[in-house]
């Protein structure tokens, strides 16, 4: 791991355990999760929600610790069997506001005041409530919550409200349903604030018909005098052939009067964030309206000249959370970059971009002083831990030890970074990872995964799904392809295979290959390759094209790309395939891995889940009905209860067994005796 401008590394761990083994599927449920960190208003402490699983209900569970910076030392603050999450703390620094299910079936404001016992219930309202945020007099409660387009208010009506006895979903937009659940049922997100003396609940957006997203979140921020809400907003209208974002100013009276603030930019603007002084918002803009992961520009609006200024136009690179300085004099945003998620900076007024940290993958990045920041880091070989970074004596000191037994007690497998040439002979960058017993002198089996997206990276990061760490445990040296499309390594990298899904990104992944069996320590008679969601497509492609492979592993993958147009997101398909079923078709049929099932005949496990509809379930049941009907191996692993992703701790549990017997089967494990 390495560290940008001489930053020294501080891990506060003993002595690695004698008793080390290497990692498994179970132990990924062992990981406790910080999520949701928040500061204390006097950079003291942090509060933070810690995500625990339990294998034996087959569910997780949260509940707030807190922090201190200095010393490290941390305190359990809620022990409910109920999830509390969304933490947020008063302006005086004394209380909590979160949001629980505690004795109900929706999520409640909870208020906690420190050292002052249990947590007492803020709302008891019909609909579960979300965002807390204290009003800067404390006197006040912000939130959200998911109600009828055009609510006026009044909850007592909610209440009253009766359900329809038939369960038809009706649509003519064609946006009408999202990921795993129908947006038929017209419900936005509005806003509301709890007084905190009377308990009186007050509409602030009341009428609000607009979707703030696609599954009930809102990117939005309250302004320092707590006078005015900046939020990010849907301004296309129905049946939403278009979809923009935009930024929407909105009073705190309860008027309703939102102003569009963006109108002009017909691409999305996103993540508003007011600066200390309240004068100006910090927001993200795209540009392009056929291509959904265009580079975000960082740009300041001044609320009194109503002018855009664009920042950080010095770098090739996409800023995905922004944040000011207490004084205001600096931004900072997170932003991949060539596999790692890193930290930046900008003056506020404009001016060169400085990295200030570059190592694994930072999130939950809050100002701690003047200096200092708190953040949440993690790795392919780390486990996600609290850190302080100091950026004055350029030093990074890990604070908590929320995974560090594990940490130890974990033999990790060797992770090297490697480059080599691609398509068009651009470099392509990769992460290995070995099995912790690898021996080089041996020859070893090799897994290519392939991620999804296609606009998206595989980085250095800790994640419960797809963990290499896991797969080379098994015995299989892993390999992960930033191939073209992949984000973090340039805007034109990114946008190289808009209109070609299938050419380069298969080019560099047969390269990938070869440039492996090269080194002289894979069998290549033992090669296998997995992808999920556009990974899957690549997976369905290469037993289409190439001979390579022993074994393949196909989870959620696009298989015919006609039928994708029964996906959630159809809007920019048209531009991403460079044709349509009723326009340029030949363009999407020759892309298409379903036109060449005549050359199938690699082995194949196909899993796939019911309530996915970003890749519908039918695109898995096709491709195992081609194969089968072809006598080529293949099998099914089909979860009714799992969307796009395996996300029960059982069901993911059980996919990598599968996984691993289907490997196993076709190209052993271990070296090659």
């Amino acid at each position: 791991m390495k560290l940008s401008s001489s930053f020294s590394l501080l891990f506060l761990f003993t002595s690695q355990m004698l008793s080390a083994a290497p990692l498994t599927a179970t132990d990924l449920y062992q990981v406790q999760k910080p999520t949701g960190m928040q500061v204390s208003p006097d950079g003291q402490r942090a509060v933070f929600s810690l995500n625990r699983y339990d294998l034996a209900k087959n569910k997780s569970n949260t509940d707030l610790h807190l922090l201190e910076l200095g010393s490290g030392r941390q305190t359990q603050l809620t022990f409910h069997p109920a999830a509390d999450n969304q933490p947020a703390w008063s302006p005086d620094g004394r209380q909590l506001v979160f949001v629980s299910k505690r004795d109900g079936e929706q999520n409640q404001l909870q208020l906690l005041t420190l050292g002052g016992g249990e947590a007492r219930q803020l709302t008891d309202l019909p609909v579960s409530v979300s965002n807390p945020r204290f009003f800067p007099d404390g006197k006040k409660i912000l939130f959200s919550a998911q109600v009828p387009a055009g609510f006026a208010g009044d909850f007592k009506l909610l209440k009253d409200e009766k359900k329809p006895l038939h369960s038809a979903k009706v649509s003519e937009n064609r946006i009408y349903r999202y990921w795993d659940h129908f947006l038929t049922d017209d419900k936005v997100t509005q806003f509301f604030a709890y007084d905190i003396a009377t308990g009186d609940v007050q509409a602030l957006t009341p009428g609000w018909n607009q979707w703030t997203s696609l599954d009930g979140g809102v990117e939005f921020d309250l302004a320092p005098d707590g006078k005015q809400l900046a939020l990010s907003a849907v301004s296309s209208k129905p049946p939403y052939n278009s979809l923009n974002f935009d930024v929407y100013l909105v009073p705190t009276d309860g008027s309703g009067k939102a102003v569009n603030l963006t109108e002009a930019n017909p691409a999305d603007d996103s993540k508003p964030v007011f600066s200390p002084d309240g004068r100006s918002l910090l927001y993200g803009a795209q540009k392009r309206t056929d291509f959904g992961n265009d580079n975000v520009k960082l740009t300041r609006f001044d609320l009194t000249a109503k002018t855009a200024t664009e920042l950080a136009g010095n770098i090739d690179l996409s800023p995905q959370q922004w944040f000011f300085s207490k004084d205001g004099q600096m931004l900072y945003f997170l932003a991949e970059d060539k596999a790692r998620l890193s930290l930046f900076s900008v003056p506020a007024g404009g001016g060169p971009v400085k990295q200030v940290l570059r190592q694994a993958s930072n999130e939950q990045v809050q100002v701690a002083g003047p200096a200092q920041f708190a953040l949440v880091q993690h790795g392919i070989s780390q486990l996600p831990e609290i850190f302080l970074l100091d950026n004055k004596s350029r030093t990074l000191k890990q604070i908590s030890q929320i995974n560090t037994a594990l940490q130890q007690n974990t033999q990790w497998g060797k992770v090297e970074e490697m480059t080599y040439p691609g398509s068009d002979n651009k470099p392509i960058q990769m992460f290995v990872i070995f099995p912790p017993n690898f021996d080089a002198k041996k020859r070893w089996p090799l897994l290519s995964l392939l991620h999804g997206g296609p606009h998206g990276a595989f980085n250095d990061a800790f994640g419960t799904r797809w963990h290499p760490q896991v797969f080379a445990a098994m015995g299989y040296v892993v390999i992960m392809p930033n191939f073209h499309g992949s984000t973090g390594f340039s805007e034109a990298f990114t946008a190289s295979i808009h209109g070609d899904h299938a050419t380069k990104p298969f080019f560099d992944s047969e390269a990938a290959i070869d440039y492996m069996t090269s080194r002289g320590y894979i069998d290549e008679s033992r090669v296998a390759a997995a992808g999920g969601s556009y990974g899957g497509y690549l997976v369905s492609w290469i037993a289409g094209h190439s001979t390579k492979y022993k074994a393949l592993v196909n989870h959620a993958g696009v298989y015919d790309l006609m039928a994708q147009f029964a996906s959630d997101s159809t809007l920019m398909r048209t531009y991403a395939y460079a044709g349509s079923p009723w326009k340029d078709k030949d363009n999407v049929l020759k892309a298409s891995p379903a036109m060449f099932a005549e050359n199938f005949n690699t082995p194949m496990l196909i899993t796939h889940g019911e309530q996915d509809y970003r890749v519908p379930v039918t695109q898995g049941l096709a491709l195992y009905g081609v194969l089968k009907g072809k006598g080529v191996d293949a099998r099914l692993v089909y979860f009714p209860d799992e969307n796009h992703w395996i996300l029960k701790p059982q069901n993911s549990i059980y996919w990598y067994h599968e996984f691993g017997q289907w490997l196993e089967r076709y190209i052993g494990k271990g070296p090659t005796e």
